[in-house]
């Protein structure tokens, strides 16, 4: 008999359109289509999930998943739009819904096991894993990254003090009786990275694992005729939504410090950047671009499908990325995925899936210093064709080794054998490719 899971993905849309965050979208979607291999799961989501949801299934029938969709009063809905603090609140107050939803559920179905998966932030309580008495699996989930206190400055006055204000309402949230039961009641706790393991505390550490909050599928890792373009023309190219701790402002800069210490117009390969998508950082970003004199050099392409995301990023030669506090960094693994070497702070997520030989990675001391280090390392692949082929390689290697998402399932599934002491099912279907075990 399969297993019987309860699952908590708030967020859990295959198109990525919930407005909660695509990158939780996909986690949540595609950890729940993993494990139904082995297990029946009743996954309580909200109702914006529910159309790509639907549209999915109807494509292509699980009948191992059962979708409940809950949502609170209207007069409340108004929180989930806004993604400082707004959205955080909301979905601590739907942790209750799911409460008394999934008590009812359970008093039918008697779950082996819940699994709290999307918004499984390491501050934010859990009132199913807290008080219904089956074991508990939380995450893969982050929060504990910060800006680095020399790069605030990069930032407005009103930024600056909201992640003054995110940081004291992280710490208060921890103290929440209902987060700190969770936490003990917890058999295995998933973080996506470095400065997420570091938060939890000593006594809980031996339950603690480092999972990725993202993979790739085959379809991504399906090779594609690459773009066609001057052959003179180095391309850098960045992606993500354009929020003020992405760091595409860090991007831009580093770029034209690359212009102006590492090339020689005219007379080596033309660069040029291409950012990928949109948010409301776009306005000082192109104000930016244009006070630095990077009108014909720099290019924004706004928002694009997932799809075309990666034809473009296979249309280029390195993929820059300077986010200060990025917990999953997805965009980074699809860059790997594209086989693109990837230069990168080293901090979160990204610090994470960046290795020696797929990419560089650079410190974040202060702003000058990282600015200056990026465009090194721009200069580095611009100026070493051979350079930019073994890393491409290795780095599309890494991508399909480490992160496909039939890798991550078993990898799953191992933590949850481990988490309620016994072997699981029978033999799965087999994989939809080779990849080998995930380290991290």
């Amino acid at each position: 008999m399969k297993l019987r899971v309860l699952a908590c993905a708030f967020a859990c849309d295959p198109e990525g359109r919930s407005g909660h965050g695509a990158g939780e979208d996909q986690l949540g979607w595609n950890l729940i289509n993993q494990l139904s291999r082995w297990c029946e799961l009743w996954v309580l989501s909200h109702p914006n999930n529910r159309p790509g949801v639907e549209s999915a299934l109807a494509k292509r029938p699980n009948p191992a998943l059962h979708f409940h969709y809950l949502r609170l009063p209207t007069w409340l809905e108004c929180l989930s739009k806004h993604h400082k603090g707004g959205i955080q609140i909301y979905s601590y107050l739907w942790q209750m819904a799911a409460y008394l939803a999934g008590r009812r559920l359970h008093r039918e179905f008697h779950f082996d096991v819940f699994h709290h998966m999307t918004y499984a932030n390491d501050w934010m309580a859990s009132f199913i894993g807290a008080c219904l008495r089956i074991p508990f699996v939380r995450g893969p989930g982050g929060g504990a990254d910060r800006t680095p206190r020399a790069f605030l400055k990069e930032y407005c006055f009103g930024d600056r003090l909201w992640e003054r204000f995110r940081s004291l309402g992280q710490w208060l949230l921890r103290q929440d009786p209902f987060f700190r039961i969770g936490e003990h009641r917890a058999r295995a706790i998933l973080v996506c990275n470095r400065e997420a393991l570091k938060r939890v505390p000593q006594k809980h550490r031996s339950k603690a694992t480092v999972f990725p909050v993202i993979g790739v599928s085959s379809s991504d890792l399906v090779a594609t005729v690459r773009v066609e373009r001057p052959a003179k023309t180095f391309r850098v190219v960045s992606a993500g939504k354009l929020l003020y701790w992405k760091g595409f402002g860090l991007v831009i800069k580093a770029f034209k410090a690359f212009l102006d210490t590492h090339t020689t117009p005219g007379v080596e390969q033309k660069p040029e950047l291409i950012i990928v998508g949109d948010g409301p950082e776009f306005p000082r970003l192109r104000a930016l671009a244009r006070r630095l004199g990077l009108q014909g050099d720099v290019r924004f392409d706004g928002w694009l499908p997932h799809d075309e995301v990666l034809a473009r990023m296979r249309s280029c030669d390195v993929f820059l990325y300077a986010s200060l506090r990025d917990g999953g960094g997805a965009v980074v693994v699809e860059a790997l995925a594209a086989g693109l070497p990837v230069v990168c702070l080293d901090l979160g997520g990204p610090g994470m899936h960046v290795t020696e030989g797929c990419g560089i990675k650079v410190e974040a001391e202060c702003p000058e210093q990282a600015v200056r280090d990026l465009a090194a390392a721009l200069a580095r692949l611009y100026q070493d064709k051979g350079l930019r082929h073994r890393m491409g390689k290795s780095a599309r290697e890494r991508a399909q080794r480490d992160y496909h998402w039939d890798r991550l399932g078993d990898r799953m599934l191992e933590i949850y054998e481990h988490a309620l002491g016994r072997e699981l099912g029978t033999t799965p279907p087999a994989p939809t490719s080779e990849v080998s075990h995930v380290p991290f």
